[in-house]
């Protein structure tokens, strides 16, 4: 059947998944069920889900590829987003499809919350396996409440008060391209943009290059719960989080103010390696991994819920839609 005349829950399996204190609410189907098709009779549900668990993995459905994806996320509501201010290099698919991050297989990508680097963010991310890779290539997740709570209450204070900068640099062939990331060739947008974002910019080399800084918070209240959360990116963003070998290099081609990313305090000072360090324990403590299998849809509050991927072998295909 494709679509429920009734209710949807008798139609479903309610199970867990947990790790670490981390936790997913799985729904699968028990009769053959088009996931799309009901997305208006899942949305309630999923809704209150996400903000007890995080999380909501879709699971036994069937494929929906690009166009059902976004018929799926469209379904529930919410506007969907563009990837403004994005900070890793990712393809638009359809509309407000996009591939997930497009790192190396071998790379890891560390927990974050979407955006999080900005002061504006999507409530919700979602995913959508279209081909799970041969071997690895997970999505691991993290409560954000429980990175909070395992944080010494000296470090969150600090970064509470003084709150976080986060500095780019653009179009030094290191990173993404200004022009990329903002979605123009035109200066005259760019400093619209960062004008009604609180980003402060300066063009360098005659206008070629480009700086930002922008200070964000560290934590959040979540508006529905009311819990406070982890969220920013200073761990992801600062350069200790590179390989040892690497930062080596890159310092040597590059000046400390001319790094494509980088964090500091608010006022400018430097964060202590050793904090940043404690905050990336934090993470790896409340991990929760499981393997994709083709065509699961994952959803998470982007507020409760960090991600990450790991390395994979093979092809693997995730799709990735924001909301409001």
């Amino acid at each position: 059947m494709d679509v429920l005349v009734g209710g949807i829950d008798e139609a479903l399996s309610e199970s867990v998944l947990e790790q670490n204190g981390s936790r997913v609410l799985v729904l699968s189907p028990l009769v053959g069920l088009n996931v799309d098709a009901c997305a208006m009779q899942l949305r309630e549900r999923i809704a209150r889900a996400k903000t007890t668990y995080g999380g909501v993995l879709l699971r036994g459905f069937a494929a929906l590829g690009v166009a059902g994806f976004d018929r799926l996320v469209s379904g529930f509501g919410q506007p969907l987003l563009s990837y403004e201010f994005g900070s890793t290099p990712r393809s638009k698919i359809e509309r407000s499809v996009y591939s997930s991050t497009e790192y190396p297989a071998d790379q890891w990508i560390d927990q974050h919350n979407e955006q999080s680097y900005t002061l504006s963010w999507p409530a919700s991310i979602w995913f959508h396996c279209d081909i799970a890779a041969e071997k690895g290539g997970a999505t691991p997740v993290a409560d954000s409440r429980l990175v909070y709570q395992r944080l010494d209450p000296a470090l969150r204070r600090r970064f509470a008060e003084r709150r976080i900068m986060y500095v780019r640099n653009y179009g030094n062939g290191l990173d993404l391209p200004w022009e990329q990331v903002f979605g123009t060739e035109e200066r005259d947008k760019v400093e619209q943009y960062c004008r009604a974002n609180q980003i402060d910019y300066e063009w360098l080399d005659d206008g070629e290059a480009l700086r930002t800084r922008q200070v964000c918070q560290s934590e959040l209240r979540h508006p529905v719960t009311g819990e406070t959360v982890w969220f920013n990116q200073a761990h992801l963003f600062h350069v200790s989080n590179l390989p040892l070998a690497v930062r080596e290099a890159l310092l040597e081609v590059v000046d400390d103010d001319r790094l494509p990313r980088n964090t500091f305090f608010g006022d400018g000072t430097p964060i202590e390696t050793a904090m940043l360090d404690e905050i990336r324990a934090a993470y790896r403590d409340t991990m929760l991994s499981f393997d994709w299998q083709a065509a699961d849809t994952l959803v998470l509050d982007n507020l409760l819920m960090s991600h990450g991927r790991a390395p994979f072998a093979g092809k693997r295909r995730v799709l990735v839609a924001m909301t409001a």
